[in-house]
């Protein structure tokens, strides 16, 4: 008789630990940092890290017993690219995390850069992607984009940046207190209901395609759950979990509230 590999109620995946030797490398790197930083009672920071590599990040530390003095930054309340802070107590350190504003020169009627468009131009400078952080555009302010970059790449930015896309861009090195307060992202919390809590079925359901092209995505390596790579379309999903779909999108499965009366499961998610 077959059983149900759906989770219990609140359930979150567990932390799932190094994979290869670059992520060992970052844990090894993240622990020589804490022991330089902590032993010297001197700040150290670290280049700008994903969502899993921050997951790494806590992991390293809790095993070099680092319990205080530690924080994340990546130059506004809801980033998601940060920087490990290690700030030991009576130590002086400034966060290297600087601020570009770009205003484009577009004609009136042009196409304005999208978030692809100013990712590459950086890009293009030869940065390397973990010197930058979140870059915003802001709704109320079409034409302006704002970049986080460490305070080196920031600075290259300004001097050597005239371009989005085809599009000519200014540039300017804002100082702290004249960054915008960014609005916290507004997101519209969907809900569905499926009949199994398996990766396949809840994709099918934040893509509304079937749940044989769900499947088909998934063992084609398109997927990643928590920024880690999942070719199984039976794999169990969890609360909290984030689906990466290569050319689709980015998804938060925020609640499993439950039943429905014909005995699906409902879930709640919602996309950046």
């Amino acid at each position: 008789m077959a059983h149900s590999i759906d989770p219990a109620a609140g359930a979150v995946r567990g932390f799932v630990p190094a994979r290869n030797d670059e992520e060992r490398y970052l844990m090894r790197h993240i622990e020589d940092l804490a022991d330089a930083a902590f032993s010297r009672g001197i700040a150290r920071y670290s280049a700008f890290l994903s969502d899993r590599e921050q997951d790494l990040a806590r992991a390293a530390l809790g095993r070099a017993g680092v319990r205080d003095g530690w924080r994340f930054d990546g130059g506004w309340p809801e980033a998601e690219r940060r920087v490990l802070c290690l700030e030991p107590e009576y130590s002086y350190g400034e966060c290297p995390v600087r601020c570009v504003q770009l205003q484009c020169r577009a004609l009136p009627g042009a196409a304005l850069p999208a978030h692809k468009d100013y990712l590459g131009s950086l890009m293009g400078l030869a940065l390397k992607r973990e010197a930058l952080g979140d870059i915003l555009l802001p709704a109320d302010a079409p034409g302006t984009a704002y970049v986080f970059a460490l305070e080196p790449a920031a600075k290259l930015i300004c001097r050597e940046l005239c371009q989005a896309g085809r599009t000519e861009v200014s540039t300017r090195l804002l100082e702290p207190e004249e960054i915008p307060a960014f609005p916290a992202p507004e997101r519209q919390l969907l809900t569905a209901t499926v009949s199994s809590l398996r990766l396949d079925a809840v994709l099918s359901a934040m893509l509304h395609v079937s749940r044989g092209t769900a499947a088909e995505l998934i063992e084609a390596g398109r997927v990643e759950i928590n920024h880690l790579p999942v070719e199984k379309p039976h794999a169990p999903v969890y609360e909290q979990d984030v689906f990466t779909v290569r050319g689709k999108g980015r998804f938060r499965l925020t609640a499993l509230p439950g039943k429905s009366k014909k005995d699906r499961s409902i879930i709640e998610f919602f996309q950046y």
